[in-house]
């Protein structure tokens, strides 16, 4: 399997494809992803050849938004999978494993074994950072875009059954974001206290 020249061909049409309304999901995203995705993995002591998996899946995991739109957009990405991976030299069993990491970013997040558990604390790593208000931003502003939420005091009682509902997966972001997270819960559920 060649992941560079891979990676390089999805990088090309996500920079020319992505809709400049996906504040939160560009191509900054994708590469944050991808960078958390690495990290966790070597501390989660993975392979080699599942690393590329994973990293590939990570390239691939929001490229369902070349279609621009936000519901169905893991299956889109999978069909971009099945469609460009075999030139590239990965098998049918190596595009299986990475269709069910893409799927298994799906809200709510529902991994299988330790690769998809990988991606999906990678895709929400920014819960537990010291950048999630910043993110979190341009999450609202990209829903508000899109016309999938109508105002603040709506995002962030999202935010609360959101950050409720979310675990972390992985050993590594239970350590590492799990307690940030909660104090962020806790902020958000201080704010809406004050709503009328």
């Amino acid at each position: 399997m060649n992941y560079r020249a891979a990676k390089h061909n999805l990088i090309g049409q996500l920079r020319a494809g992505l809709s400049p309304h996906l504040l939160y999901h560009g191509l900054h995203h994708t590469m944050d992803v991808l960078r958390m995705a690495t990290k966790i993995a070597a501390t989660e002591g993975v392979g080699r050849e599942d690393l590329m998996l994973l990293k590939t899946a990570a390239i691939y995991h929001d490229a369902g938004f070349l279609k621009d739109k936000h519901a169905g957009h893991e299956a889109e990405g999978c069909l971009l999978v099945r469609d460009q991976l075999p030139a590239f030299g990965y098998s049918e069993i190596q595009i299986e494993k990475i269709c069910g990491m893409i799927m298994a970013t799906k809200i709510p997040q529902s991994p299988t074994n330790l690769l998809e558990q990988i991606i999906c604390d990678a895709d929400l790593d920014y819960l537990g950072r010291g950048d999630f208000w910043k993110i979190g931003e341009t999450l609202f502003h990209e829903l508000q875009e899109y016309h999938l939420i109508t105002d603040e005091f709506a995002w962030n009682r999202l935010q609360v059954s959101f950050l409720t509902a979310h675990k972390f997966h992985t050993r590594t972001n239970q350590q590492l974001r799990e307690q940030s997270k909660q104090q962020y819960l806790q902020q958000l559920k201080d704010l809406v206290a004050t709503y009328a």
